[in-house]
């Protein structure tokens, strides 16, 4: 990562004080000067700023079309896993989630139209330097190395930094943010890239590429710092002075706010859990690995705790109000409207009945793209923005400033239906059911309960891979579900989607469609890092060799 860490943590700079006060009020976190962080003031400052700012929004490169993090490299995921569709091209996105082949109801087969006509061709194709930004596989690992040099800066500075009072448990809590937040891009780049390097010191880089694996347990490790270091955090009002700082203040409503000690533990656990089920294949997972999830997601987020979220305000500062997220950039007047398309498949996974269905999604006439760049994104629905007003029901997108809500790591619906598939897989059908029911209450889908109906194995399954794809869209987990499932695997291998709904080119609807989407599981490394970061002698390979 040489000249890329150059260029990504050397040149950008954040000019002045954020425009909201007492927001993000980092000035420059990407070369903080000893002086200003050895406050109290400034290594909060740059606690917030480098995570908030390096993390998921500034880059040497960026493009508006998709947008940032949250809704960009985001974006790439959901497209992936079928939640959304789009037709643009810039960073060949509308490639990245094209399908290899669509099988229609009168048994057409029509063939991905980008040339090359593969995801597998078109990752090998585009991933070199030289495409620079236009690179669709840099944004992620750009992102999260970038948190991770952030996180190693707060730890290296916080040790000489000086408190006003109760200094271990200030200077504790930030320690804690900074292991947390390591953590989380730790977490990202093993659960999509093949390998990854471990870089736990500022300012520095090795080519030391590890395996994916590795990667993941290096997570759990920082994880686990993050834990084992609250317990220093003894003065309960100096931890939530800290924290309540950390957070932007305008990300402190509804679940978001501060955490007590406790809450960001069975945080923690849950995206420890998630760790374990994303990157492994269901029909791999043992009975040993079932059980670690459900120990930890039986202390893992609840109904009632806070969590790490992320809202827009009206500069901007952190997420765009009308842009920042995925679902702001489906939400439009009319189907195909905006950037991202909603996908039918995604609408075809609603049960009847639920009210998230009908407070969030419309039909309208139908949306048909550009032929020649996709087979999948014709659609016939939108997404409504703010909702219909049904009181209780989960609420998909609100563009107003402030509006909507974005669950950044952990969340209790995550957490109750990883729960769910555990005991589902090892004998506790209906526990896990009345876990499934659990997440439906909380969001208001006003479902008759599934638990104690008896329902079979396989019926408990499809309850649960339908209440995923619906109660977590948008948010980076879709095609982690996806992979594991089996989906993106070619037909041959028992993967694809059968009995699709898929709109033709002249505005047909398919019911009993076969999608094979064929799509690669683990992205190699970018050629943005290899070409000035070769790797060591002895390092993981840095290519899928699918």
């Amino acid at each position: 990562m040489k000249k890329l860490r150059i260029i990504l943590f050397t040149t950008i700079v954040i000019s002045g004080a954020i425009s909201c006060s007492k927001q993000l009020e980092v000035k420059n976190p990407n070369q903080p000067t000893p002086e200003s962080a050895k406050t109290e003031a400034g290594i909060i400052a740059l606690a917030q700023g480098g995570i908030y700012r390096n993390g998921f929004r500034d880059l040497k490169y960026s493009d508006g079309v998709y947008g940032f993090f949250w809704s960009g490299a985001i974006g790439f995921h959901e497209m992936m896993g079928d939640a959304i569709q789009v037709e643009a091209a810039n960073a060949f996105i509308n490639q990245i989630g094209c399908p290899d082949k669509v099988t229609l109801d009168n048994g057409t087969v029509v063939l991905n139209p980008n040339s090359p006509n593969t995801q597998l061709a078109l990752i090998r194709l585009i991933n070199t330097n030289s495409n620079q930004g236009q690179n669709t596989l840099y944004y992620e690992w750009a992102y999260m190395y970038s948190m991770i040099n952030a996180s190693n800066n707060i730890l290296a500075l916080v040790e000489n930094a000086t408190f006003t009072s109760d200094a271990a448990t200030k200077k504790a809590t930030i320690q804690a943010w900074a292991y947390w937040w390591k953590g989380f891009a730790y977490a990202r780049i093993g659960s999509i890239y093949y390998a990854g390097i471990i870089n736990n010191t500022a300012g520095t880089t090795n080519p030391n590429y590890v395996t994916k694996e590795a990667i993941i347990a290096e997570s759990n490790k920082q994880l686990d710092l993050a834990a084992t270091t609250l317990n220093a955090a003894t003065s309960t009002t100096a931890y939530s002075e800290v924290l309540g700082k950390l957070i932007p203040s305008f990300c402190q409503v509804g679940k978001g706010g501060i955490l007590t000690v406790d809450m960001w533990k069975r945080n923690i656990n849950t995206l420890k859990a998630r760790n374990i089920l994303v990157n492994t294949p269901v029909a791999a997972m043992t009975a040993t690995q079932w059980n670690s999830i459900l120990t930890l997601t039986q202390n893992g987020v609840l109904a009632t705790d806070k969590v790490f979220t992320g809202r827009s305000n009206t500069a901007g500062d952190f997420l765009s109000p009308t842009t920042g997220t995925v679902a702001s950039k489906v939400q439009n007047a009319l189907a195909g409207g905006n950037t991202y398309k909603l996908s039918e498949r995604l609408v075809q996974d609603f049960k009847t009945g639920d009210k998230r269905l009908a407070n969030n999604i419309a039909q309208t006439a139908t949306w048909i793209g550009n032929g020649d760049r996709g087979q999948v994104f014709n659609t016939r629905y939108r997404l409504i923005n703010k909702g219909t007003g049904m009181a209780g029901v989960k609420v998909y997108t609100n563009t107003d400033a402030g509006g909507e809500e974005l669950f950044l790591a952990s969340s209790y619906e995550e957490n109750e239906l990883m729960k769910a598939e555990a005991l589902i897989y090892t004998g506790s059908i209906d526990l896990g059911l009345a876990s499934i029911d659990a997440v439906r209450t909380s969001q208001g889908a006003g479902l008759a309960a599934v638990a104690n109906t008896g329902l079979t194995l396989a019926q408990a399954k499809e309850e649960l891979r339908r209440e995923r794809r619906v109660a977590l869209p948008f948010i980076g987990l879709s095609f982690y579900d996806a992979r594991r499932w089996g989906v993106i695997n070619p037909k041959a291998q028992g993967g694809g989607r059968t009995g699709a709904v898929v709109i033709t080119g002249t505005g047909a609807v398919n019911t009993n469609a076969t999608i094979e989407y064929n799509f690669l599981d683990y992205w190699d490394v970018p050629d943005n890092e290899l070409v000035y970061n070769p790797p060591a002698t002895g390092s993981a390979p840095v290519k899928n060799p699918k």
